[in-house]
């Protein structure tokens, strides 16, 4: 089965129907339980009766009209159902209710018999049991025959009293055994208290059933609905997202899925700003390389080494070019990285500003880190501050910030400085201040890559103005990454 709301409610409802089973179950073990207690106590009852009314009835010698008349007086007064047979099993009486239950047939396995000592034996009727039956204790007024029940001076004696108490006594328990109006009153009396229950039970299983479907669908409609928007994705409309409403699991993949989107968006559009500037980077050298090589069969010798210097030249900006290309990409996609090697930052700014004579000074950090990718963001720059500094000395300072504990990596020069607007583009690939890639060069992927390194490592990369003029670029890295430090050095290095 594919539907995954059909599968959810098929589920729910599976688990409605074992606990609606399981209920069915325990009640119905509780109902035999208390059928069956209910069934003792009345035995016990009706047998002390038995006994009351033996120790009562007229002998066995005795015409059989006073003993029918005794019998009738005990069923008015107990209000229950009596027949007495004698010893041969021939019926000398009965009460008016169970000869007419005797009739209708609503005596087999409900009539107890009491075996008398003289050999007559009683028979009594005891109430049906289960839901849906009216009380059948009690004789009606058909049932008064003979003298009314024995009440007066002659009569109010100790026994009389008892018999008074026994007869309250039997009206109050077939009141509790079926007065009382049963659980389902509105199904009809001849139905069974096993298939009453039963039915209970299939409406409440239909009821949750049916209100669990449209809950179940709505949230499935949602995981559609983001299902839909996935594959438009899928297709190409890098703009589509989803709508997120809700604040439930299917919200939070809705807004996962929005902000995965708006990141592949982000990163199909720089791999395509890096493929066409690197396209449109790699044309110059490209053609002064062409035209070098077209002029060095004809040129005089004297033109000859100038034409090969450029060729030098060109080939080495197009290698450098191309490395920072494949570097920015390889980082773009989150090539894996060695980046817990022990670097000694300080040794590793010196070695860097020795190539372009620029000055040092700070304390001895060492981080947890890339040597290669840091050393690369160290040289780009070094040498953006060597070609944008105006000829002025650079300064290199290592230090560690005494609130964050964080490493600081400044490069400093005296150039023109950059505009506060201008001071976050400067770090987008391809990207150079107006004017400034025809007079200094450069293809715009230095600081670029600077900044991915330096987030790369959890850091960052920031761009302020220097006091006095000139800029400031420093690299940061966090307080986790630092090994050791030692005492400021006092003395720069070159």
């Amino acid at each position: 089965m594919r539907a995954l709301y059909l599968r959810i409610w098929l589920t729910v409802v599976a688990t409605l129907a074992l606990f609606a089973l399981a209920t069915g179950w325990l009640v119905r073990t509780h109902l035999e339980q208390e059928r069956s207690h209910v069934e003792t106590v009345l035995a016990e009852r009706m047998a002390g009766w038995g006994q009351l009314i033996q120790s009562s009835l007229p002998p066995a010698a005795a015409a059989s009209d006073v003993q029918a008349e005794a019998l009738r007086e005990w069923a008015h007064r107990l209000r229950v159902p009596l027949a007495l047979d004698d010893a041969q099993g021939r019926r000398i009486a009965a009460s008016g209710s169970f000869a007419r239950r005797e009739a209708d047939g609503h005596v087999a396995g409900r009539a107890t018999s009491i075996r008398l000592g003289d050999g007559r034996q009683l028979w009594m009727l005891r109430p049906p049991m289960g839901w849906g039956h009216p009380p059948e204790l009690a004789d009606g007024p058909l049932d008064r025959e003979g003298p009314p029940p024995m009440t007066g001076p002659d009569n109010d004696g100790p026994l009389d009293d008892a018999l008074d108490r026994l007869h309250d006594g039997a009206r109050d328990f077939g009141r509790r055994l079926g007065s009382a109006p049963p659980p389902f009153a509105f199904l009809p009396n001849d139905w069974p208290s096993g298939l009453v229950l039963l039915g209970l039970l299939v409406m409440l299983f239909l009821a949750v059933a049916a209100g669990a479907y449209p809950v179940v669908r709505h949230l499935t409609r949602r995981l559609e609905t983001l299902r839909h928007g996935v594959e438009t994705f899928g297709r190409g409309d890098l703009q589509h997202r989803v709508a997120v409403s809700g604040r439930d699991e299917v919200a939070a993949v809705a807004g996962s899925f929005n902000l995965a989107a708006e990141r592949i968006e982000a990163l199909l559009k720089s791999n395509r700003s890096l493929l066409a500037n690197a396209s449109h980077e790699l044309r110059s050298p490209l053609a002064r390389l062409k035209m070098a090589v077209s002029m060095l069969d004809g040129a005089p010798p004297a033109s000859q080494s100038k034409l090969v210097r450029e060729v030098h030249t060109n080939i080495a900006e197009l290698d450098a070019l191309v490395e920072e290309v494949l570097l920015s990409s390889r980082l773009d996609a989150g090539a894996p990285m060695e980046l817990n090697d022990p670097v000694d930052l300080l040794g590793l700014a010196v070695e860097e500003a020795s190539r372009s004579g620029a000055q040092v000074d700070g304390d001895a950090l060492s981080v947890r880190g890339s040597d290669r990718l840091l050393r690369r963001a160290v040289r780009n720059l070094l040498e953006n501050a060597q070609r944008y500094g105006g000829g002025q000395p650079v300064e290199v300072t290592i230090e560690r910030d005494g609130a964050s504990g964080a490493l600081e990596l400044s490069v400093l020069d005296r150039g023109a400085g950059v505009p506060a607007d201008q001071r976050e583009r400067i770090f987008e690939p391809f990207y150079r201040l107006p004017g400034h890639a025809e007079r200094e060069g450069g293809v715009g992927l230095g600081l670029a890559l600077v900044r991915q390194i330096a987030q790369l490592h959890g850091g960052q990369v920031l761009c302020l103005a220097r006091d006095g003029g000139g800029s400031r670029f420093t690299l940061s890295l966090p307080a986790e990454r630092v090994l050791a430090s030692a005492t400021s050095s006092s003395a720069p290095r070159p």
